[in-house]
């Protein structure tokens, strides 16, 4: 019965949210376009085709109007957007828009954004991950209602067959002799026999459908880690080439380099998140990454692998490996990073994290963290006398880079300055646009924006790496959200 009315539940998007990054759906993005300085929150939908809703703040010169187009990032129909629909200034704020969209495919899409305002028109884009997520099943209340109606209509049906049948030569005011009740209850037995078997080939059918809608719901890559010595050896699987959607028939050998990498790797050490690394394996032939592991202490370690498809598509593969006691080390390599925070359940940390050197990462945390709510959160890095560190470097062609995971290990989302979406994707949604020239900075400042919103209420750890000099350091800080 649940399957028999899943589309149903489809139309009435009733549905949980699932994964982007992990368990990280939506998209916040920092914008520079033009004198125009955009807050842009795009909150997916689960199934497609389905709505994304749209959220921007502007800053600097005035907006007088916003205008956003769905197309896919690449190929032919990047060539042929639809029509544009204007957002919508709030009456109490008019520096805050809102409006939806429709993104009627699987797949890498760009919102198109058009700006109007003081200082003339601009345009920027914003990478969209478009994939079905999950399902729920009709509520129960609900489909036993639908399912009385439908058993009252079937019987409806017969009954009027059959009292058609029994009555129509009956003369008014006549009852119906022997041989119309027998060829009336004949009929009508017939008419529930045809509906039946119409209710039940509907059932069929609907059942293949939401079978195969359910073969599609998003699942990413595969992730098999092999450790020989201290090589790790990754292999990425492929994800079911002969299914009956495309999406999901993705290649392993098509990723695109961010600053020279094909895969981030966050390893955290579980459960208490006391051991955090950044690393970057390469690629020894397609599919396949391997590198030299750094010292680390030996338990239990969650892979988190960011990749980048050539359509622009971002997936995070998930991992277990084991590191054994007295596991031979190298030397962490200079673009790689690590962290060794106090483990969870000595209590929560506070917003200041002591570095091994004598710095301090600082978060300037809001007082309250609600799920769902975007935030532009702030960290700092100061020195030893606690001013602010002038020597700072970008570390991977940016001012810094987050990881907000929730200890339950059903949140991760790596970001950066500019946002949550993935740089490779922002490149092709913007080619070589102003923004792009801050993924390679000479200078930057101590201070570091991430925007982002957590997906649910829990307990978070967040980890944020920025360069001074030579070192790349690693501050943790916990946060519980309501």
């Amino acid at each position: 019965m649940k399957r028999w009315w899943l589309v149903f539940c489809i139309c009435l998007d009733l549905v949980v949210p699932a994964h982007a990054h992990v368990g990280s759906k939506d998209v916040y993005e920092q914008v520079n376009a033009g004198p125009y300085k955009l807050f842009v929150t795009i909150r997916t939908p689960t199934v497609i085709p389905g709505v994304a809703t749209i959220e921007v703040r502007s800053s600097g010169a005035a907006v007088h109007s916003i205008r956003v187009t769905p197309t896919p990032l690449t190929g032919e129909g990047a060539k042929h957007p639809p029509s544009s629909d204007s957002l919508k200034a709030s009456t109490a704020d008019p520096a805050f828009f809102t409006g939806s969209l429709w993104l009627m495919a699987s797949g890498s899409w760009e919102v198109h954004f058009d700006i109007d305002g003081d200082s003339g028109n601009a345009s920027a884009g914003i990478p969209v991950p478009a994939m079905p997520l999950s399902i729920l099943p009709m509520q129960r209340s609900l489909g036993t209602t639908l399912a009385v109606l439908g058993v009252i209509l079937v019987l409806g049906i017969s009954g009027i067959v059959g009292a058609a049948v029994g009555q129509a030569r009956t003369a008014p005011g006549q009852a119906p002799g022997t041989a119309q009740l027998r060829r009336a209850w004949a009929a009508s037995a017939f008419t529930l026999l045809i509906t039946s078997l119409i209710v039940y080939g509907g059932y069929k059918w609907w059942n293949a459908e939401a079978t195969a809608y359910a073969s599609d719901i998003y699942h990413p890559l595969s992730l098999n880690p092999m450790l020989s010595g201290n090589t790790l050896n990754l292999a990425i699987g492929t994800y079911d080439p002969d299914a009956r959607f495309k999406f999901r028939a993705r290649a392993n050998n098509d990723l695109l380099p961010d600053h020279g990498h094909l895969m981030h790797l966050y390893a955290i050490r579980q459960p208490e998140m006391d051991a955090v690394f950044h690393l970057h394996p390469e690629l020894v032939s397609p599919g396949n990454l391997r590198m030299t592991l750094p010292a680390m202490p030996p338990g239990e370690y969650r892979l988190y692998a960011d990749v980048v498809h050539a359509n622009g598509f971002p997936e995070t593969l998930t991992a277990n490996l084991t590191i054994p006691q007295g596991m031979p080390a190298a030397p962490l390599s200079a673009e790689d990073a690590e962290g060794a925070p106090p483990p969870l359940s000595q209590g929560e940390l506070g917003p200041a994290f002591k570095l091994p050197d004598g710095y301090t990462m600082i978060w300037d945390r809001p007082q309250d963290l609600s799920a769902n709510t975007a935030y532009a959160f702030r960290f700092r890095l100061v020195d030893s006398a606690g001013k602010p560190a002038s020597d700072e470097q970008p570390y991977l062609g940016m001012a810094g880079h987050a990881a907000f995971v929730k200890t339950d290990g059903t949140v991760f989302a790596h970001t950066h300055p500019e946002g949550s979406a993935a740089m490779q994707a922002m490149m092709l949604a913007n080619g070589d646009s102003p923004e792009m020239a801050a993924m390679h900075p000479e200078q930057v400042s101590p201070v570091v924006e991430f925007p982002y919103g957590f997906p649910s209420a829990g307990r978070y750890r967040i980890f944020i790496q920025m360069k001074h000099g030579n070192t790349v350091e690693t501050g943790a800080f916990d946060a519980d959200v309501h």
